[in-house]
């Protein structure tokens, strides 16, 4: 955790010398981003608000799906879809603790159609040079958290997340590339029948 916060801290001095700063790239642009896939997967890297580091795979279905397979020891699975969020511990037989989906900042980015251009959705737009950064909230609902959105151009890429909860908590996450398209079955994001399939092993 120290070595994190010491690797952010000297990128922040870095760029604060920094003569010229290129424009972010247009909330539109993001938006069409976003808008035009359906599928996405990618390897990633977790870091959580405790200093915790965990390594896995993602999977986007839009809209409205989502799936986290967290690579060993943890193996833990959290799923986004039917309007829900749902989280998988393999340390128990327990059903999955499930919240609804709107009530997380992910829900900005698998909406049917994302539009941060909405009024009072972005509360940061900046470049560094190198990366875009977005900061959203869900206007309506603050209270929801925030997610800062990093993304890289040309073209277009989301390259990071972090997700502030309603709590204050921070959680990372870092993208390797993303790739688009291709076929994941309905099967990855379905929460009940993830469920069963659990109590069948056991």
């Amino acid at each position: 955790m120290k070595l994190y916060h010491i690797a952010s801290l000297a990128l922040a001095a870095s760029l604060a010398v920094l003569p010229v700063r290129a424009d972010p790239i247009p909330l539109a642009r993001i938006s069409d981003y976003f808008n035009g896939f359906t599928n996405a997967e990618a390897r990633f890297t977790q870091i959580s608000d405790d200093g915790s580091v965990a390594t896995g795979t993602r999977y986007i279905q839009r809209p409205g799906r989502m799936r986290f397979e967290y690579d060993p020891p943890q193996a833990a699975l959290v799923m986004a879809g039917g309007g829900q969020v749902a989280i998988f511990d393999p340390k128990t037989n327990q059903p999955p603790e499930q919240y609804p989906l709107k009530r997380t900042p992910l829900n900005l980015i698998l909406e049917p159609r994302v539009d941060l251009t909405r009024a009072d959705m972005v509360v940061g737009h900046v470049s560094d040079d190198t990366t875009t950064s977005v900061l959203a909230q869900d206007p309506e609902n603050p209270e929801y958290g925030m997610i800062r959105l990093v993304f890289t151009d040309d073209p277009v890429q989301l390259r990071q997340w972090v997700i502030t909860d309603g709590a204050g908590g921070e959680t990372t996450v870092i993208l390797e590339q993303m790739e688009l398209g291709g076929e994941l079955s309905p099967r990855l994001f379905n929460i009940t029948a993830e469920a069963e399939a659990r109590i069948g092993r056991n």
